[in-house]
């Protein structure tokens, strides 16, 4: 059986609007339903989001293809270049660096158009070294001949397992004019659905000796921020796509041998979607929380030391917070914690273990409904 780009017709790629349409309705509607919900966030908040977000794609990205990024590199540098202001983070290396680049130059300027001289700007990013691991490779270029066929892999070194092969080299700049005149002409394809198009028709193209998939999912990211207008990301497709990786490359696979029609693809695309928007809305569920106590918050005042503690119950507090611990967090005195703590429980925002004892614990209250 031939491959889908070896076809008769290609690249005139086909689908089933009936089938597709109910999926695209839910995930349109699920957007717009998550972008509601975060403009009713103050901006600090939305940027916490969008910098959390983004630290997840550009992680879950590489992970997909073997590599492990730090995390807090990788935020570290999201955060930096978005202007919001975290202590404690590491800096972050070259590597991070780029990768993060790309990411926020496909997401923050998804507006400007696709051209071949930008995607040989993102390609280097990916590879400031100039090699993939060991292996010295061709940067900023369309892949050369001289490499041989070009196989689309999964799976570590030594168990690869082979999804198909892409187009010679030599078909490349011709396949990349087609392909980027289509993704830049306007159309009456929904920008969701063409998000997916593109992802797949760049990764069957597979232009570059390295760093493929990450560029496409880039792509894909950028075309659903055009379909949003909107540079800030809330929902991380990348992040989805990590965990259903199995699913990912069989659906690959399974069209590359098919006909023109890639219907079951989108299919899969629109549901991986809509499960990474549902995934989001769960995630974010912690930053609107925060957003609902701070609101109710906003004409009492704390101290410092007590808006320190109130972030971290809101946050991933290991335990139970005691007066000893409240004095050990915020370096303060056994009875200057008790205080701090004692006004807290007046104002409605914590509440005192009934247990009581000797190592009382307190808890963050869900928000002012329930105080007394």
């Amino acid at each position: 059986m031939r491959y889908i780009h070896e076809l008769k017709g290609w690249p005139n790629l086909v689908w089933n609007d009936a089938r597709l349409s109910p999926l695209l309705a839910q995930v349109r509607h699920q957007e717009g339903h998550l972008l509601g919900r975060m403009e009713g966030l103050g901006f600090s908040l939305r940027l916490e989001a969008n910098v959390t977000t983004l630290t997840h794609d550009v992680v879950k990205s590489s992970a997909i293809e073997g590599e492990q990024l730090n995390a807090a590199q990788v935020r570290s540098s999201v955060a930096r270049r978005l202007g919001l202001k975290e202590a404690g983070l590491p800096p972050s290396s070259r590597d991070v660096d780029g990768v993060v680049e790309m990411m926020l130059n496909a997401t923050q300027k998804y507006a400007e158009p696709l051209t071949a001289k930008r995607l040989f700007a993102w390609h280097p990013s990916l590879f400031p070294s100039g090699r993939s691991g060991m292996k010295p490779i061709m940067i900023g270029a369309w892949r050369p001949a001289s490499i041989g066929p070009m196989q689309v892999v999964s799976g570590p070194i030594g168990h690869e397992k082979i999804h198909f092969e892409a187009p010679s080299a030599v078909r490349i700049a011709p396949e990349m004019t087609s392909f980027l005149e289509w993704f830049e002409k306007p159309t009456r394809i929904d920008p969701v659905l063409k998000a997916g198009v593109a992802h797949f028709w760049f990764v069957t193209i597979h232009p570059f000796e390295d760093g493929n998939g990450r560029m496409a999912r880039a792509i894909a990211d950028l075309g659903l921020a055009r379909a949003e207008q909107s540079s800030e990301r809330f929902y991380s497709l990348s992040a989805q796509i990590e965990r259903e990786r199995k699913q990912y490359y069989d659906q690959l696979e399974k069209s590359q041998r098919g006909g023109l029609d890639i219907t079951d693809w989108l299919e899969w695309f629109l549901g991986c979607l809509g499960r990474a928007i549902t995934g989001t809305v769960d995630e974010l569920a912690q930053t609107l929380h925060k957003a609902k106590v701070w609101k109710s918050l906003a004409e009492t005042p704390v101290n410092e030391r007590q808006r320190k503690i109130i972030n971290l119950l809101l946050g991933n507090f290991a335990g139970k917070l005691t007066s000893s611990k409240y004095a050990k967090l915020t370096k303060c005195s056994p009875d200057t914690a008790l205080r701090d703590i004692k006004e807290l429980i007046e104002i409605g925002v914590l509440t005192q273990d009934k247990a009581g004892g000797r190592s009382t614990s307190y808890f963050l209250k869900a928000d002012k409904s329930d105080r007394k």
